[in-house]
């Protein structure tokens, strides 16, 4: 027995020093891919030495005699802290995640090479002006020269992904920027979705008048510019079958509502405390770990540049130089639209075309699968664009028999010269110079503001479709490929593109909102993104006659909901304070306390807040209650509460209130009796999900933001090291936006939203700040992986200067860069 016990205990701490062994290893071996930031590395494709000097919140600083070494240096920067981030975005891109994730990603590796968005990217590259193609060739060195470094020094990889997923590294080219240029595209468009959405519901609804209701057209006039401020305060300041879309966390295939959204807005001198412009920015995409942002400041031969940058790209895409600052917020052109395509009953390889039948352009494809056989596939398009699956966004629901779908876009261009615009509107030293940089760009659409020290602007930027007045359905569902006036018939002039320059209010800005009212086909769109926000940013804006750089970041950091204050009145309207007290422990007790909590709120989306929790959780019912019985199956497809609709409904505008009556009962039902179920059926969620003591509620805990880490946070125990989450105030309606996830387990988990964020003192440059919401470093080991998570969960933010001295007073380390003698 005591021997034993003896070869138990010697088992056991054989056990114990292996996985002490194991641990130790794995961690030597991915820590030996944390970079040096004091570093000399001898590079080859320099014409002079390069330094990248880190500030204290790791934000590098690149300074080099030309511009080509510049852009080297951005590359070899990226490349230290973001490998894996770019390898990523590279693969998708290409339609190569398959051969590292196996038949998981197949799907997503099908659609985008469908899309052929990298055979796109290398025409482009070819197309691009000398100037460009250098930089891109000089920042394509840079991260060559990393992996260089990785490979010479076994620097483990250059990420601890690339030792789990043996993967290898191809050099950087041109044209990988340009594909991950196109893939932000595809993570921003929402109009192909939309509709297939509009189409389905059409086929769904047994009275189309009912249509408006549920995808109503965004009221007014447009919002840009604001008025003088004098002028308003006188004196004084059928049912389809449903595929469910849960993509891949690697997907840049998103749901319509978490396409992309921003916000930004200036203001002139005349409304500026200080009398300098301002300029406020946070654009909203996808939370991950790390964030899609990087910041970096270059010192360009045209003088420095300091902002926001997408790993993978050599430009600066949000920021400030000395004399001009740029900011985007998604636009929401009308930049696709599907086509139906009639095949030849005779010839499945020939569709219909105006002309008569013509044979598709066809190409093989093979896509490598791990531990899988290769697929392959056959890429066919037509005069309108690629053809593309049944499958995706569940375009097979709305295509007859004999025919097929394909898509026009923009973003398909194969001479895209978006990376040069970006990169002269980094040479721009006037808003007018930035207007005239920003004519090259294509796609994806954005609303450009611009701030130089005098002027505030916005434009729209990108390539806008030109449509026939004749268009069948004016771009807002499929139409046949086959007639002429449905096909596009090239882009308006870059002048048609709606522009805002030194309004007379001195206040521009936008929120995803409605931005112009033109008659179709100079719309620019039908669907927007926003008709809540801007309703509260216009309030903030003119509440004040003149701004400061405080009031700005205040604003950005706004959780006040006009959704809920608007339509909490509607909703109970026939039940705040009716009744007689009911006894503790029964449901009308419970919707009591709920009504007495809201009646007292103030529509702030605190995270401390139990408020917020009871608000979302009733509208969330509620439109669910609306929509089960006319829409079936299709109502969960409306993953995200339309504030319009309920608004319609409650005020039975144009007879909407009918939605409030179940068609399925024999009796009529009222929409107070619609909205006092949907409150207790929120309660109920509530009690099952987060107990029944409402006043303890709390909003931050439903309101996770999911900083997660794409491939690695959903392994167990690995998890907890790489996923970021925080409790986070705002809301799906709020200037501080957070945008929730929409379906169970946790609808209200924030998925989406400023990933980064800036504010700009035309006054006082160095007193700029700006922050992301994680770090700097995609090394999970990394004390910078989330040194910014914290500062941007609680609104604060962190120095956005072009000192030099600043920069080097307290860097974290400065790598230098020498080039190999000849």
């Amino acid at each position: 027995m005591a021997l034993i016990f003896r070869w138990l205990i010697r088992l056991t701490a054989g056990l114990i020093l292996l996985s002490v062994l194991s641990v130790v290893t794995v961690y030597w071996l991915a820590s030996r891919s944390l970079p040096d930031y004091d570093d000399a590395v001898t590079v080859q494709g320099l014409s002079s030495p390069v330094e990248i000097v880190r500030d204290n919140a790791n934000v590098p600083h690149i300074f080099g005699a030309t511009d080509h070494d510049v852009f080297f240096g951005l590359g070899f920067a990226h490349a230290q802290d973001r490998m894996w981030q770019m390898i990523m975005l590279r693969r998708t891109a290409q339609g190569r995640l398959s051969e590292v994730f196996g038949t998981a990603t197949l799907e997503i590796d099908k659609v985008l090479r469908r899309f052929d968005i990298y055979t796109l990217s290398v025409q482009s590259a070819e197309a691009l002006d000398p100037r460009t193609r250098a930089a891109l060739e000089a920042y394509a060195a840079g991260v060559n020269a990393r992996l260089e470094q990785i490979n010479t020094e076994a620097l483990g990889r250059g990420a601890p992904e690339m030792l789990l997923f043996n993967a290898p590294m191809a050099p950087w080219r041109p044209a990988d920027s340009i594909a991950i240029t196109k893939l932000m595209g595809v993570q921003l468009s929402g109009h192909l979705e939309a509709e297939v959405i509009r189409a389905r519901t059409s086929l769904a609804l047994p009275d189309q008048d009912r249509l408006k209701d549920i995808l109503p057209d965004s009221p007014g006039q447009g919002v840009a510019a604001l008025p003088e401020y004098q002028a308003l305060v006188p004196g004084a300041p059928r049912h389809a079958g449903n595929i469910p879309l849960n993509p891949h966390p690697l997907s840049p295939f998103k749901p319509r509502e978490l396409a992309g959204a921003s916000n930004a807005w200036a203001a002139a001198p005349s409304r500026s405390a200080s009398g300098g412009t301002l300029l406020a920015n946070d654009p909203h995409l996808g939370f991950t770990a790390p964030a899609i942002w990087y910041l970096a400041r270059l010192e360009l031969q045209s003088g420095g540049v300091i902002g926001g940058t997408i790993p993978g790209m050599p430009v600066v895409l949000t920021g400030r130089s000395a004399d001009l600052g740029w900011g985007l917020t998604s636009a929401y052109l009308d930049d696709q639209d599907i086509f139906i395509e009639e095949l030849n009953p005779d010839n499945p390889e020939e569709y219909r075309t105006p002309d008569g039948f013509k044979p598709f352009e066809t190409r093989p494809s093979i896509i490598t699968v791990k531990d899988a056989d290769p697929v392959t596939l056959t890429l066919r398009w037509t005069d309108n664009g690629p053809v593309l699956p049944g499958t995706h966004y569940n375009l097979a629901s709305i295509t007859p028999p004999g025919h097929v779908t394909t898509v026009s876009w923009t973003n398909l261009s194969p001479r895209d010269t978006s990376l040069a615009a970006a990169m002269r509107l980094m040479e721009a030293k006037s808003v007018e110079e930035g207007l005239a940089a920003a004519e090259g760009y294509v796609a994806p659409a954005q609303n450009l503001t611009l701030v130089d020290r005098e002027d505030i602007a916005m434009k729209m930027i990108g390539a806008m479709p030109r449509r026939d007045a004749q268009h069948q359905s004016q771009g807002r569902l499929p139409a046949p490929g086959w007639i002429a006036a449905n096909r596009w018939q090239g882009r308006m002039p870059y002048a048609a593109n709606p522009e805002f320059v030194a309004p007379a209010g001195g206040i521009l800005g936008n929120t995803n909102n409605k931005t112009v009212n033109r008659p179709f086909p100079n719309h620019v769109s039908f669907l927007w993104g926003d008709t809540q926000r801007v309703q509260r940013w216009q309030r903030l804006m003119q509440n004040r006659q003149v701004h400061t750089r405080d009031s700005f970041i205040e604003a950005q950091l706004d959780t006040v909901s006009f959704t809920a204050r608007s339509l909490l009145p509607l909703m109970g309207a026939e039940l705040w304070f009716t009744g007689e007290a009911a006894p503790d422990g029964t449901p009308e007790r419970q919707r009591q306390r709920a009504l007495i909590l809201l009646a007292g709120w103030s529509g702030e989306m605190n995270e401390h807040l139990p408020e917020p929790l009871i608000y979302a959780a009733w509208l969330r019912s509620l439109q669910a209650r609306l929509i089960q019985d006319e829409l079936g199956p299709l109502a969960e497809e409306f993953t995200h509460v339309q504030p319009l609709f309920i608004e319609r409904v409650f005020r039975d505008v144009e007879g909407a209130g009918v939605w409030c009556d179940v068609i399925q009962s024999t009796r009529v039902e009222t929409c107070p009796e619609m909205a006092r179920l949907a409150l207790d059926d929120a309660l109920i969620w509530i009690n099952e999900t987060w107990g029944d003591n409402l006043e303890s509620l709390r909003w931050g805990d439903a309101h996770q933001a999911t900083h997660d880490h794409q491939v690695l946070g959903e392994v167990p125990v690995l998890r907890y090291f790489v996923n970021i989450r925080q409790s986070t105030s705002g809301g799906d309606n709020t200037l501080l936006r957070g945008r929730t996830k929409g379906t169970m387990p946790n609808p209200f988990y924030n998925v989406h939203g400023a990933g980064y964020r800036g504010v700009y003192d035309f006054a006082d440059r160095d007193s700029s700040v700006f922050v992301t919401s994680t770090g700097q470093s995609g090394h999970f080991l990394s004390r910078h992986y989330d040194d910014m998570a914290q500062l941007w969960r609680r609104g604060e933010y962190i120095p956005m200067s072009l000192d030099e001295d600043l920069a080097r007073a307290a860097a974290v380390g400065v790598t230098v860069l020498t080039p190999a003698p000849r």
